[in-house]
């Protein structure tokens, strides 16, 4: 964990249903079980430090990730191949900071989300 924080830190799914589908890469084809992978060491780089990656500026933010999730920030975590996994922290009184994922979409995927 970085030097200026200490305290405990958690990664979770913004729903069952995502669960289920990282759960599903994990059993799938090559290239599944490869991104299934590449999100495990992105979920432990998120416990080290969450505020490492790329801070999405707010007029660029999906609408439907404030109107579903009532987001009040939003980060972006660039996996190799040109994916990304889009996530926001949040604190509960139990644990200090909660990554809570919300999506992961190959590049072409991510720039129609965010109309690039």
């Amino acid at each position: 964990m970085d030097s200026k924080y200490s305290g405990k830190r958690e990664v979770h799914f913004v729903d069952a249903k995502l669960a289920a589908s990282f759960e599903r890469l994990g059993n799938g084809t090559f290239e599944e079980k490869n991104l299934f992978l590449m999100l495990n060491k992105a979920f432990d780089d998120l416990i080290q430090d969450p505020r490492r990656y790329i801070k999405i500026q707010r007029n660029r933010w999906p609408k439907d990730y404030v109107r579903k999730y009532g987001v009040d920030n939003l980060w972006k975590y660039d996996l190799p191949n040109g994916w990304r996994l889009l996530y926001t922290i949040k604190k509960d009184s139990e644990i200090d900071i909660i990554s809570v994922l919300l999506e992961w979409f190959s590049h072409k995927n991510y720039e129609k989300r965010f109309n690039y």
